[in-house]
């Protein structure tokens, strides 16, 4: 009797493993060691590759999971069990029933790496598609941003051919049908492999699975059918628009292809940066810095803002840091009439050079206020 072999060892999983863990590891391995993905290993890959799917045949059937859990990989020759895994005997007859029954494995998932663009799918001709979409990156300033504005600018898109009308064939010719591939855009192509033949199917190379070629391409275009030409676009950027948000137009990109329709242009806006303002959302911020004296005792202070400075009352013994609002004085809601607010934060602003009487007065306050002050220093100015 043949030296028993450990199915769990060779797929990489445990004793334990469940349905999914199985079909993962078969999965990865059959990938990994099948013959035509080695080809400068065939042998020992065709091997490795047999050993993986008698493993996986027997583990993924529950039953004859159970009697190799009790009997080992020699149950079968023992009679303990019924049928074969042996479908496995030979890659020249290989029988591909455990694939399509017993065993759940999808094998263009396999092998569709191997044989290239899906096992046993077939391609074909495309048609109308749609052109290429442009992007244009408009660069706009904080107001304008808020405000709206209108620009008109100039991008460069391919169209139809002026001279061949899009056919790509020079006047007085056209088109004819591929020699290749016979029209079809596709052929055919039969591959032996140790696992049986195969056929593929492939976009023809000489058409470019257009099924037809041209003789005498046109003198503009060459035979592109399109030419790049520049356009004049009239830009409305709406009031309320953000940083990095884009206004699209409906075909104004590319010429599709076969007919189909142009690809769309995005213009994208880059909003620079304030030296006052920064946004949230539809709200703008900014900072003031306030004399101590005004924050101490209150009084008035001009708040800039988008549309000019305004008046604005502080109240008595307003701390550093507070934040003060204005409503409506944002930026307009891109989707509605609406707007956000300014807020700004008042930081006191500490004078760097006094005289001597208000050196004087600002010592006498901080004794009144129990605090203390470097009076050395206030002696050395005043000299006193």
């Amino acid at each position: 009797m043949a030296e028993s072999k450990d199915y769990y060892k060779i797929l990489g999983v445990s004793k334990e493993a469940n349905d999914d863990e199985l079909k993962r590891a078969y999965r990865k391995l059959a990938k990994k060691y099948h013959p035509d993905a080695n080809p400068d290993n065939k042998a020992e890959a065709e091997a490795k590759f047999k050993e993986v799917n008698e493993a996986y045949s027997v583990l993924s059937d529950k039953q004859k999971r159970a009697q190799y859990d009790r009997f080992g990989s020699n149950f079968e020759q023992a009679g303990y069990g019924s049928g074969a895994y042996g479908n496995y005997s030979g890659f020249g007859g290989f029988d591909f029933s455990g694939f399509g029954g017993g065993i759940d494995i999808d094998l263009d998932d396999i092998l569709g790496s191997v044989f290239g663009g899906g096992f046993g799918s077939s391609t074909k001709r495309q048609g109308p598609t749609k052109g290429a979409d442009l992007r244009y990156n408009m660069n706009i300033t904080f107001e304008e941003a808020a405000f709206g504005v209108k620009r008109e600018i100039t991008i460069a898109r391919h169209e139809a051919c002026d001279v061949c009308h899009g056919s790509g064939a020079k006047p007085g010719t056209k088109p004819v049908t591929c020699d290749k591939c016979g029209g079809k855009g596709k052929v055919q192509t039969t591959q032996n492999t140790i696992m049986g033949t195969f056929s593929t199917v492939k976009v023809c190379d000489k058409c470019n699975g257009e099924g037809k070629v041209i003789p005498t391409p046109c003198d503009k275009c060459n035979g592109k059918g399109n030419v790049k030409k520049t356009k004049k676009i009239q830009v409305d950027v709406p009031a309320g628009i953000d940083n990095g948000q884009a206004i699209s137009y409906r075909g104004e990109g590319d010429i599709g292809k076969k007919g189909g329709p142009n690809g769309d242009l995005f213009v994208v806006v880059n909003v620079a940066k304030h030296k006052i303002f920064t946004r949230r959302g539809f709200d703008i911020l900014c900072e003031l810095s306030v004399p101590f004296t005004k924050l101490t005792l209150g009084g008035t202070i001009s708040v800039p803002t988008l549309e000019g400075n305004v008046e604005f009352n502080i109240p008595e013994g307003t701390q550093s840091g507070t934040v003060f609002k204005l409503k409506d004085k944002g930026i307009q809601n891109i989707n509605s009439k609406s707007k956000g607010n300014l807020e700004f934060t008042v930081n006191v602003e500490i004078p760097k050079r006094l005289n001597d009487k208000q050196r004087e007065i600002l010592r006498e306050f901080a004794n009144n206020m129990g605090e203390e002050v470097n009076v050395k220093n206030i002696k050395k100015k005043l000299k006193l």
